[in-house]
């Protein structure tokens, strides 16, 4: 995820939707849950900020179908 603007997202998250089936193993660089369809990334207490221009990348393990991929993924 990269903070293309030009002010500091506070606390950031990105969510997205998988396929039904899908179950989350683990999460790095972010605290990453399952709600149903619904995997959220939200930021680590030690990086709790991405700067204007920063970025990180966010990884995650699953298991359960591969297709289709993510959808309806939005950032904050």
């Amino acid at each position: 995820m990269k903070n293309t603007g030009t002010s500091t997202w506070n606390n950031w998250s990105a969510s997205w939707t998988m396929p039904s089936g899908v179950t989350l193993g683990s999460g790095w660089n972010a605290t990453v849950t399952q709600s149903g369809t619904t995997f959220t990334a939200k930021a680590p207490s030690y990086a709790a900020n991405l700067g204007a221009g920063q970025s990180v990348v966010v990884g995650f393990t699953a298991t359960g179908p591969a297709t289709p991929g993510p959808s309806d993924i939005t950032c904050s």
